[in-house]
């Protein structure tokens, strides 16, 4: 049988214009900023005049992911439209994809099978231009420093501490290191300098994490673009900048408004490394799917111990945010390859794999259930290969955890195969009262912070700090910024920081190899190993199969 792609499937589908979108979503057409016919942002004076009530907010994240893959984005847009289908006022909330990945690896990313966002090809190809507006932002502010620097340097910056590096939205390895100012006197002064891929830049993550325009302007003034030969931050609204990246990003502010291929309200906007970065969409676009509908559908980035922690200790923290539950995307492919299975082996059952494996998904489930304590189903999506056995071993396993499983067969079946898991999450969030707790307070030191990750979430012993960590500890500590959260950056393949520990390793320590603040954000980032801020394209990158006919249609996007 021959399956049509993602792109063909999306292509085929007949797309209601979004005035229609928003009509059903309860949008007056005041507050609609229309793109063409398909897509719209929404001022962000919505969520201020609306006198709703807000929504209930569900998570969904994931097991550590592997290369057999687990489907959170399709769960997630499958699960809003099965709960469209049951009657329910669903709005779901994605991140953007970013242009790197989509000419390099994953090709598209909204979704896939009959569980996708659309335009699709928009989403995964410029969309309403916020990345754009993100990179010109980020730049800007790289050009306003090298410009004080040139123009006689009255703040003292020391060019070998600059820490502000300039973007863009592609992966390119070139720009990682580079030394420019080159050419003479006119041209600048000579520098170390480096490029990050545009998701990678912390205005992303300021964006994601702003509440309003003034609250933007606030948080970019903060950043902190290197240090003075006193060893002292220098920051964007000392050089002036925060009113002009404001004015560039006020637009990339407001949600973008999209629908799924069922005709589900969606809304898809920012999206921040979920390493280096909190990894979710914009606080924005998070608030105002849950003053639209009874049901907010939103999902973060890698496995749990990634961006659902990130979602929990930083945005919802920050924001005020509680979710009514929390659904944790498996599959028993994925189980099997962390319980050493090789890939190739997949197809065939093997309860020893799978016995080996299931304990990544347990320890996910916990740390959800017992170190949150909030309501949780696992979402397993069904591949056609997977045994009634193994799936009956997953759901013996996660009862004595006291969770239900539910089967999914969105990428398939659309909707109609996510109405189970919406009437589960519909249960858990009216029946199941949580008692949401954060793994850490804020009042812990940076140390203490990051112990408690370790050893609660991953399920480690502790913690390394290098003498060089420990200086720049030392240093936060000193300049007040002790009391932000954590945010941790690790490889998204294990519990620990060494990608070949699959499963649920016990026995390990984690250790802290830099630490540095993201003071716009509100966050201090904690590295732990080589963590990439300019991806670069594999040998056979995904652009090498895209494509677009005489009438503009585009294929190869998956």
């Amino acid at each position: 049988m021959a399956y049509l792609s993602d792109i063909e499937i999306a292509q085929q589908a007949e797309m209601q214009p979004i005035t229609q979108i928003a009509q059903k979503a309860g949008i007056d057409e005041k507050y609609l900023e229309q793109y063409g016919k398909y897509k719209a942002k929404i001022d962000l004076a919505l969520a201020k005049e609306t006198d709703r009530k807000d929504g209930k907010l569900v998570l969904v994240t994931a097991i550590t992911p592997t290369p057999a893959g687990e489907g959170k984005t399709t769960t997630t847009i499958g699960l809003a439209d099965g709960m469209n289908r049951i009657g329910e006022k669903v709005c779901v909330a994605l991140r953007e994809p970013s242009l790197g990945p989509v000419f390099g690896v994953k090709g598209g990313a909204a979704g896939g099978g009959y569980a996708q966002v659309v335009p699709m090809e928009d989403i995964n190809l410029h969309f309403t231009g916020d990345f754009h507006a993100i990179g010109a932002a980020n730049n800007l502010l790289a050009a306003m420093l090298d410009n004080h620097i040139h123009q006689g340097n009255a703040l003292g910056i020391d060019v070998r501490r600059i820490s502000w590096k300039r973007c863009v939205d592609m992966n390119d390895r070139q720009l990682r290191f580079v030394t420019d100012g080159l050419g003479g006197r006119v041209n600048g002064v000579p520098r170390e300098d480096g490029f990050d891929i545009t998701v990678a830049s912390e205005i992303m993550a300021v964006l994601c994490l702003s509440s309003s325009i003034t609250d933007l302007k606030e948080r970019l003034s903060k950043i902190i673009v290197g240090y003075t030969f006193n060893d002292e931050p220098v920051t964007a609204g000392q050089l002036n900048a925060a009113g002009a990246m404001t004015a560039l990003l006020k637009d990339a502010l407001k949600p973008n408004l999209v629908q799924t291929l069922e005709g589900t309200p969606a809304l898809v906007h920012g999206g921040p490394f979920a390493n280096i970065a909190h990894g979710c969409n914009s606080v924005t676009a998070t608030k105002m799917a849950m003053k639209l509908a009874d049901y907010a559908i939103t999902e973060a980035g890698f496995g749990a111990d990634l961006g659902a922690e990130k979602f929990l200790d930083i945005k919802c923290r920050m924001v005020g945010l509680t979710p009514s539950a929390v659904v944790i995307v498996a599959t028993v492919r994925a189980l099997k390859m962390h319980g050493g299975l090789d890939k190739k082996a997949l197809n065939e059952e093997n309860l020893g794999a799978l016995e080996r494996g299931i304990p990544n998904l347990l320890r996910h489930v916990s740390n959800i259930k017992n170190v949150y304590k909030l309501p949780c189903v696992v979402a397993v999506n069904r591949f056609p290969t997977d045994t009634d056995n193994e799936i009956e071993f997953i759901i013996e396993k996660c009862r004595e955890l006291g969770v239900n499983v539910v089967l999914s067969t969105v990428w398939a079946d659309g909707g109609k195969g996510g109405e189970e898991l919406a009437r589960e999450v519909v249960r858990l969030c009216n029946e199941e009262k949580g008692d949401f707790t954060f793994s850490y307070t804020y009042d812990c030191s940076i140390e203490e912070k990051i112990e408690a990750v370790v050893k609660k979430v991953y399920g480690g012993d502790g913690i390394i700090i290098t003498p060089a960590a420990k200086k720049q500890i030392d240093k936060l500590t000193e300049l007040g910024f002790d009391k932000c959260p954590v945010c941790i950056a690790k490889t998204q393949y294990s519990f620990s920081d060494d990608p070949t520990k699959l499963g649920a390793p016990e026995g390990f320590k984690v250790t802290v190899r830099n630490v540095k603040v993201s003071a716009g954000a509100g966050f201090i980032v904690v590295l732990t190993g080589d963590i990439m801020t300019m991806p670069g394209l594999p040998k056979s990158p995904a652009a090498e199969r895209i494509d677009v006919d005489e009438n503009g249609k585009i294929t190869g996007l998956f």
